[in-house]
């Protein structure tokens, strides 16, 4: 039996078919507002924006989907490549009859509005992007300590691992988290997701595609060539062990339209472990 939602005042919950697959979405707020889409990351869904939906939903209408293989979304084998992620919100804000929208996005969701930005710039008016590097790393060869900060992503994606288990998703959860902790109910509502061998099964995917394909196009220089238009704000916190702030630098060859923030304290979970902070700059942001 699916599990049950985790609790939201004033959320509205639906399923949408889009190319093929069903999509769960949360939504919040007038459905006639102008409408502000909140796309988590790994290994999180809606509910990672438990502190910024009510916030949001007074001035926006909130929209929360969770991505294929994640949350309540329907987790199929294969179709984890990022740009098909992004093709799908395009699909899906097609089905939602919305033509352009404000844009927030944590960790792949950030990686995922990145490709919006660049391949569909029309369909967003704002991004506000945190945790997760910009797409244009400097030339040469790679870190080596930063691809260390890698580990868990290798460990995801072993075939001999069969994908994510719970325990991990614990264990991720807190060694990223740097202020506050997460409690035993919020680690559950997280984790319990992956005892599913589909939603596994989707983690492997999702970090097999970025390590043997993406990365490689990433390091590689893939987006030099492509500018980023659409009004842009990077937020990093100070103490994230994934990625380090230091390197959050580097884009203004490639857009003049993109700002970036390190935020003191917080780790990789930064709406989580900074909420009031996180809310007040998307509030100034999108307006």
């Amino acid at each position: 039996m699916e599990a049950p939602l985790p609790p939201l005042p004033n959320v509205r919950h639906r399923e949408i078919e889009v190319a093929g697959v069903r999509l769960h979405v949360a939504e919040a707020g007038d459905e006639g507002a102008e409408a502000v889409v909140l796309q988590h990351g790994w290994p999180q869904h809606f509910y990672a924006w438990r502190a910024q939906v009510e916030p949001l939903s007074q001035r926006y209408r909130v929209i929360c989907p969770d991505l294929r293989g994640f949350g309540w979304s329907e987790a199929p084998p294969d179709g984890y490549g990022k740009q098909q992620l992004a093709d799908e919100l395009v699909a899906l804000l097609d089905e939602l009859e919305l033509e352009r929208v404000r844009y927030v996005g944590h960790d792949w969701g950030a990686f995922v509005g990145f490709l919006l930005g660049l391949g569909a710039p029309e369909r967003v008016s704002h991004l506000f992007l945190m945790s997760f590097p910009h797409p244009w790393p400097p030339e040469g060869r790679p870190d080596p300590r930063r691809l260390l900060r890698l580990w868990y992503q290798a460990l995801i994606a072993a075939p001999a691992t069969g994908g994510v288990q719970p325990g991990l998703v614990k264990r991720v959860l807190n060694a990223a988290r740097a202020v506050g902790e997460f409690s035993d109910e919020e680690l559950e509502i997280y984790a319990a997701r992956f005892a599913d061998p589909a939603r596994a099964n989707a983690a492997r995917q999702l970090y097999r595609t970025f390590l043997l394909r993406e990365l490689r196009g990433l390091v590689g220089g893939e987006y030099r060539s492509r500018r980023l238009s659409v009004r842009t704000h990077l937020l990093m916190g100070s103490e994230d062990p994934v990625l380090p702030a230091e390197g959050i630098g580097g884009y203004e060859p490639y857009t003049d339209a993109m700002t970036a923030e390190i935020l003191p304290g917080p780790g990789h979970w930064i709406a989580e472990e900074a909420p009031q902070e996180v809310t007040d700059r998307l509030l100034r942001f999108l307006a």
